[in-house]
């Protein structure tokens, strides 16, 4: 299966294929000339996966130097990137060289942020492997590491030149990193795909979404896909994507990174700000409890015990989405279709 996100001034593919990374530098051929390659990527990822995807590269004629990060959150920051930077110097790469990111949401986030600022910008491709990564971060060019003062907070818009999808790769993921993804998955239904959410309506569990992995990975992709070519800089409409996520953020960073994963932080914001808009009757009642029920099939938390609404409010001051102490939140106005409500941080302090 391939999708093409058609931007402005960049177009690329999306390729889903089973069992492709161990073909994948058959397909980066059809992309780039034969050049340097990068390959990040994270410890964990790196005993599984990189001496296939590096065999592949390497018989298709590119000269690919393996650079490993430590696994996790932390690794998304300004030390990490002046690390690659060093490494890429060291090893003489030019604006014709390239970066493959090959991890999920971290090393995707980390390696587009270098390729976007080393030389002003290299190559870049995507080849996420975890779900999260597969349906979300991957797609639509965001970058960005973390400071001690939020997350995401020093970024870019940097799309890549494409995206391998290999659904296989999630078997090997644990069951909490396969649950973040299923987060944003829930998340991608709640906000603009109905058929999406009667679809994990009908699945049995987090296994069962295994195994029909390209039932939702697909629908969720499209919806990301339409988004990001309406608001590719994230001005307007895309700011749905944001759907428990001003809250989640908050979360991840008073809990601190890597305490709690970001699937399950987004999980609890959705819940979150959803019961307070249908106690105030900006949400249709009931929409609570479905997301309820939808999170905990797949064994995702609803709420977080050590929620500290003046340190959360405190944290969200810094979110990058804030601008003239006023934050564009986003509602659901029934499963399915969401809105955009701008509202000042001193309102939003009641839905803490």
């Amino acid at each position: 299966m391939e999708l093409t996100i058609a931007l402005k001034d960049h177009e690329y593919q999306i390729k889903m294929e089973r069992n492709s990374l161990i073909q994948s530098g058959a397909w980066i051929k059809k992309i780039w000339q034969k050049q340097k390659i990068a390959l990040i990527t994270d410890r964990t990822v790196d005993q599984i996966y990189t001496q296939k995807v590096q065999k592949s590269l390497n018989e298709n004629g590119f000269q690919t130097t393996v650079m490993v990060v430590p696994t996790g959150e932390t690794s998304k920051s300004l030390e990490t990137a002046d690390f690659l930077y060093t490494k890429l110097a060291q090893n003489s790469f030019t604006k014709s060289d390239g970066i493959i990111a090959l991890g999920g949401g971290v090393i995707g986030d980390l390696a587009g942020f270098v390729a976007s600022t080393y030389m002003r910008g290299i190559h870049f491709v995507q080849m996420p492997t975890t779900l999260l990564a597969q349906v979300d971060s991957s797609i639509g060019g965001k970058t960005a590491v973390n400071t001690s003062a939020a997350k995401n907070l020093i970024g870019t818009f940097y799309q890549p030149d494409g995206v391998l999808i290999d659904p296989d790769v999630l078997a090997t993921l644990p069951q909490q990193r396969l649950k973040e993804g299923i987060a944003e998955i829930v998340k991608s239904a709640a906000i603009a795909d109905l058929n999406l959410w009667q679809t994990l309506v009908n699945l049995k569990d987090a296994a069962d979404l295994e195994q029909h992995a390209e039932d939702v990975i697909i629908p969720a992709l499209k919806v990301k896909r339409k988004v990001v070519e309406e608001d590719e800089f994230d001005q307007g409409q895309r700011l749905i994507l944001n759907f428990g996520h001003t809250i989640g953020h908050a979360i991840e960073k008073t809990a601190g990174y890597g305490a709690i994963s970001h699937g399950e932080s987004v999980a609890i914001g959705m819940v979150k700000i959803t019961e307070y808009a249908e106690k105030i009757g900006m949400t249709p009642k009931e929409t609570t409890q479905k997301l309820r029920k939808m999170l905990r099939k797949f064994d995702l938390p609803v709420e977080f015990a050590d929620f500290d609404p003046v340190q959360i409010n405190k944290a969200i001051t810094h979110d990058k989405k804030v601008r003239e102490s006023q934050l564009n939140i986003i509602l659901l106005e029934k499963i399915g279709e969401a809105k955009i409500i701008p509202i000042s941080l001193e309102k939003f302090k009641e839905y803490l």
